[in-house]
């Protein structure tokens, strides 16, 4: 049955103060959710920018930016919504038991999440990089959110989680240019140290050697059957094991040309007296 006229006056006149009444909540929200919506997209703009000059990971500031962009346009539609009369509380509630639930779930990937936003942040090392850490040693091939990569001498690609690599040590070779040898040599104790100590220091001439500050012989201990004696220089890093295997090579040989003895190890021998047969 079609409506009177007076039927559709009637119903008029009850939902025009509800619009009325209503009107001015939805206008002030729609200017809230659109201005609100511009200024998290320019706050978002700026702190990607920021985090872009101060020279932070691109995938980091990124993932940053989105996840704060998120999080803000969340709490701006839950303000907004608040502002028209929707109860929000118990949204509100379900979100915050929602998200407890996932942290929970994913308490690992959480910790290896802030573990490379913190490497990322601090950067104790680089991609290229020779570091040792949770026991493995390797080049930085790359950093990624949730773990490192490295590769090890022998070409092995080790995975290391990040949430234990930033809680642990970690020891950087690569961060300083330069690094000091320190090469040990047991002499004999009738050994010439002065012809030892002339012979190392022939050896630490070497090109890749800095003679700034100038390599130095010491007698680091006096052992029960040896004399200690320590070669210590400097070299770029690049060439500390170059120079280490060169040492290797070279020391014994040149020590012994100029009569000068390596301390043998201790060698015990033992006298076993066989019994005569009855």
């Amino acid at each position: 049955m079609d409506m009177s006229i007076d039927q559709l006056v009637v119903m008029s006149q009850a939902w025009i103060p509800v619009l009325l009444q209503y009107s001015g909540k939805l206008t002030l929200a729609i200017f809230t959710l659109l201005i609100g919506w511009w200024l998290i997209s320019k706050l978002t703009a700026k702190v990607s920018a920021l985090m872009d000059g101060r020279k932070v990971d691109r995938a980091l500031s990124s993932f940053i930016g989105s996840l704060a962009s998120i999080v803000l346009k969340v709490l701006l539609i839950i303000s907004v919504a608040s502002m028209i009369g929707v109860e929000t509380t118990s949204f509100i509630a379900v979100i915050g038991a929602a998200g407890l639930a996932i942290g929970l779930a994913l308490q690992g990937s959480l910790a290896n999440f802030a573990g490379g936003v913190l490497i990322m942040l601090f950067r104790p090392f680089k991609a290229g990089d020779f570091i040792e850490a949770q026991g493995v040693s390797g080049s930085v091939d790359y950093i990624q959110i949730f773990h490192t990569v490295l590769r090890t001498g022998d070409n092995k690609v080790v995975i290391v989680p990040n949430g234990t690599l930033s809680n642990g040590i970690i020891t950087n070779h690569s961060r300083q240019n330069t690094r000091q040898v320190l090469y040990d040599v047991k002499l004999d104790y009738d050994a010439d140290l002065a012809k030892a100590r002339e012979v190392l220091l022939e050896l630490s001439k070497d090109a890749r050697v800095h003679q700034e500050p100038a390599p130095v012989v010491v007698v680091s201990s006096l052992g029960e059957t040896s004399i200690n004696l320590s070669l210590r220089m400097w070299t770029a890093a690049g060439d500390y094991w170059p120079v280490i295997f060169m040492l290797n090579e070279s020391v014994r040989d040149r020590l012994r040309a100029e009569g000068v003895e390596l301390a043998q190890p201790p060698r015990m021998m033992q006298v076993v007296q066989q019994g005569k047969a009855g």
